[in-house]
């Protein structure tokens, strides 16, 4: 925690004024502020906004900063799955590192928070987890890094894997992963009871992956409906990808996207390029809280990606055909505020009292600041500059 004031800032695009962090909150926002034994930051009248939040990332996948990998695969998701696993340790692919250069990369970019899936399978047992940990305490204070312990080569369909699941919770992860519980684990009842069982028991949130589509995908979507139903757990179930919310029909996602709302189940979009996703317009104006996320970025299964949260927001706002500076302003509290309260994070925004995290972009709107390529200007993390005009400013921290 840190004490810090930035002067001539625009917070949330707004007038020109200064803010005062104290003890890692913010304490004051106003014109001329004076604060003594502080230290000063101009913000050149950049646009302040609540931090970027990464609500949808594999940390432990990414290829960044090694050398090209050539043997990506096309194929089934399945064929995706089995390719990465079988890949990981004659590519040399250490966790920590990798997780260090893509959420180092994150902090430069302006994010606070990640919430980052790790693998946990026969194959790798609890290694990649164990790398995982070790860069969230080495990132403690410069971005909080949730890990969902996620069973990305099935539950049901590998005995032995809800074990590992159980002690990757008791080791230290934060969120009880699932898999498309039809489609790969053959039995969603089965394989939802699981992911059940063990929220409850280390009392965790859930996030299920769920990558089918049409009435596959949402009867399965029904389960886990019923499922946060029965066992009270408003708020603290999330789904992602969730591509059966992007069907064309809008008399069965209409009904859909209502009982998520009812239910509080959260929704983390990617706006996968190639695949039918929810629209973020019609989730929101649902209730839904939403997060984006980057997914993967240029890892086994492809080429692609940026750990930017304003890049992935500008793929989400081309795929969900966003123009005017209303939509973009939406599309930017999903990728911060929007997406720290669907992780059930604190999302107060910019206002007194709440955590001095922060962002600042280029831009002369809120609207221009998502489309403009451009450095972050400073970002800081409970009154910390943790990054300043995309480079790193962490002592002793370098990219590894």
């Amino acid at each position: 925690m840190s004490d810090l004031l930035i002067r001539n800032i625009r917070p949330m695009g707004g007038a020109a004024a200064d803010l005062l962090i104290r003890d890692g909150r913010i304490a004051a926002i106003g014109a001329a502020l004076s604060a003594t034994g502080v230290a000063v930051e101009d913000g050149q009248g950049a646009i302040a906004i609540p931090t970027l939040v990464d609500a949808h990332t594999h940390l432990d996948k990414t290829t960044w900063g090694m050398g090209w990998y050539k043997g990506r695969k096309g194929g089934s998701l399945q064929d995706l799955i089995d390719n990465e696993r079988n890949a990981r340790i004659p590519l040399g692919l250490d966790v920590h590192r990798q997780s260090m250069r893509h959420a180092l990369q994150l902090i430069a970019n302006g994010t606070g928070h990640i919430r980052s899936h790790v693998d946990v399978d026969h194959d790798h047992k609890l290694t990649l987890l164990e790398g995982k940990l070790r860069t969230r305490e080495a990132l403690r204070g410069a971005v909080d890094i949730q890990i969902v312990a996620f069973p990305q080569s099935g539950l049901m369909i590998r005995p032995g894997v809800y074990d590992l699941l159980d002690e990757a919770l008791a080791m230290g992860a934060d969120v009880v992963g699932g898999l498309d519980p039809s489609s790969m684990d053959r039995d969603p009842k089965a394989s939802l009871d699981a992911i059940f069982r063990l929220a409850e028991k280390h009392g965790k949130p859930i996030d299920i992956h769920l990558h089918e589509y049409g009435e596959l995908g949402a009867f399965t979507l029904e389960e886990i409906i019923a499922r946060t139903r029965a066992h009270g757990m408003q708020g603290k179930v999330g789904v992602s990808h969730c591509f059966c919310l992007g069907a064309p029909n809008p008399h069965r996602v209409g009904p859909l996207m209502e009982q998520v709302a009812r239910e509080d189940i959260r929704i983390f979009t990617t706006g996968h390029p190639s695949a039918e996703v929810p629209s973020l317009q019609d989730m929101r104006a649902a209730g839904i809280k939403v997060g984006l996320g980057c997914d993967g970025i240029r890892d086994t299964w492809g080429p692609w990606g940026q750990p930017d949260m304003l890049h992935r927001a500008r793929i989400v706002g081309m795929k969900n055909r966003m123009r005017r500076d209303d939509e973009l302003e939406l599309l930017l509290d999903a990728a911060s505020r929007g997406g720290a309260e669907a992780m059930g994070i604190e999302a107060r925004g910019l206002v007194v009292g709440a955590a001095g995290d922060l962002t600042l972009v280029a831009g002369e709107t809120l609207a221009h600041a998502v489309v403009e390529e451009a450095p972050r200007p400073l970002v800081v993390k409970g009154g910390r500059v943790v990054a300043r005009n995309g480079s790193l400013a962490l002592a002793g921290i370098t990219m590894p």
